[in-house]
């Protein structure tokens, strides 16, 4: 095979383990009646308060997108709103103790499931294949 063959083949695989991966990922997360965004948004609001602003680029959803997630995670009761003492047009999402207790309880199942799908790899698989996604990654948004 060439190169141009061989590169369109990279390119079909990482997509397919990507659609597989999220679905993975779909799946484990709607146990617990959340989709993927919304458990995204959770788990980094666990790892602390975030200004509501800021979550888009952090999970790659646009700024109304986070809007429509934060209310639904509020009507959830595991996010409210918190404004900033020092910045009053600065708003926080932070978790309730609802939404730590439910990210107590299913953050560690969650990093059960995601090592499943690198049961095959080791650690410096694993970590070659950071790198490369990563230097592939960096290429595509250069051009």
């Amino acid at each position: 095979m060439d190169l141009a063959s061989e590169e369109l083949k990279a390119v079909t695989i990482i997509l397919r383990a990507s659609q597989a991966i999220q679905e993975v990922i779909r799946k484990d997360v709607a146990n617990y009646g959340l989709n993927p965004t919304e458990f995204s948004v959770l788990e980094l609001l666990y790892k602390g308060d975030q200004p509501i602003q800021k979550i888009g680029k952090k999970i790659l959803i646009s700024s109304g997108s986070i809007t429509y997630v934060v209310d639904k995670l509020e009507q959830k009761k595991y996010v409210k709103r918190q404004g900033c003492p020092g910045d009053r047009r600065v708003i926080y999402a932070v978790l309730t103790s609802e939404g730590k207790a439910l990210m107590d309880e299913i953050f560690p199942q969650h990093v059960i499931k995601i090592g499943q799908i690198f049961t095959d790899l080791n650690l410096d698989g694993i970590n070659q294949t950071i790198k490369l996604l990563k230097k592939v990654g960096y290429r595509a948004k250069s051009i």
